[in-house]
């Protein structure tokens, strides 16, 4: 069994493959000051609720936008699981052309989602992932990493809006009855879900518009993703698993050249 590894700022999803299968994924909440041994007991407890040894576990890649905390997730594997990780950088064989000005630039979350959707979907690609920031991702019928958006993400602009404006409250993120909320918490529950959708579709058509001589496909992946899908006008698939199935996907590639 391949376990992948991906350390967001919020949170860090695994995702356990068995051929090529993705047949069981987790997740818990990224903290900074957790040691590689609380790391590693958090791992074995979650595994043993799905009926998974540690011995079934071959190999392990992990893709991390958070630096301080590879160093412990990868000790982590080292200790409990006698695994040297494979850790992604810029030096991987991807598959795709990385045409960003400065390559080493990319997160590297934004590039295995850009594999993932290249491989499975070999067209041109708006790849949207909403998790802690919300991107935007241009990948070319060629399979090039042509750039993208950066926005604040939907939590982050939440809580901003509550830290910063004393009369507004903190909110749940979800669709209210109407578009025109009718009392506060509906109106800024609008502004997250509809504002948002209504951002990504325009920036969906501007992107469109200035590489007119592609056929994007639009796909969305995330924790926040199914939210946005729903009711956006823009949006072709939702895609949950892009990124597990993308380091799947890298770990087999890099894996056969060794």
């Amino acid at each position: 069994m391949l376990l992948v590894c991906d350390i967001g700022n919020t949170n860090i999803v695994f995702g356990i493959f068995k051929d090529d299968l993705l047949t069981f994924q987790f997740r818990i909440s990224t903290r900074i000051n957790r040691s590689s041994d609380e790391y590693g007991v958090i791992l074995l407890t979650l595994l043993r609720e799905f009926d998974i040894s540690r011995d079934n576990i071959d190999d392990v890649i992990i893709a991390s936008v958070v630096p301080p905390l590879s160093f412990h997730i990868e000790n982590s594997f080292r200790k409990y699981f006698q695994i040297e990780p494979i850790s992604i950088n810029s030096d991987f064989d991807l598959g795709i052309i990385n045409k960003y000005d400065l390559p080493s630039q990319v997160g590297l979350d934004r590039l295995v989602n850009a594999v993932a959707g290249f491989t499975k979907y070999k067209k041109a690609l708006i790849l949207i992932d909403l998790g802690t920031a919300t991107t935007l991702d241009v990948i070319s019928s060629k399979g090039e990493y042509l750039g993208g958006v950066i926005i604040p993400g939907i939590t982050i602009s939440k809580e901003a809006l509550a830290n910063n404006a004393s009369k507004l409250p903190k909110v749940d993120i979800q669709v209210p009855p109407s578009v025109v909320g009718r009392n506060t918490d509906h109106s800024i529950q609008s502004g997250l879900t509809y504002g948002y959708a209504s951002m990504i579709d325009g920036l969906i058509t501007k992107i469109c518009k200035e590489y007119k001589y592609e056929s994007f496909r639009v796909v969305a992946t995330g924790g926040l993703a199914t939210i946005i899908y729903n009711i956006s006008e823009n949006i072709d698939e939702l895609d949950k698993d892009l990124t597990l199935n993308g380091l799947n996907i890298i770990y087999k590639r890099n894996k056969i050249k060794q």
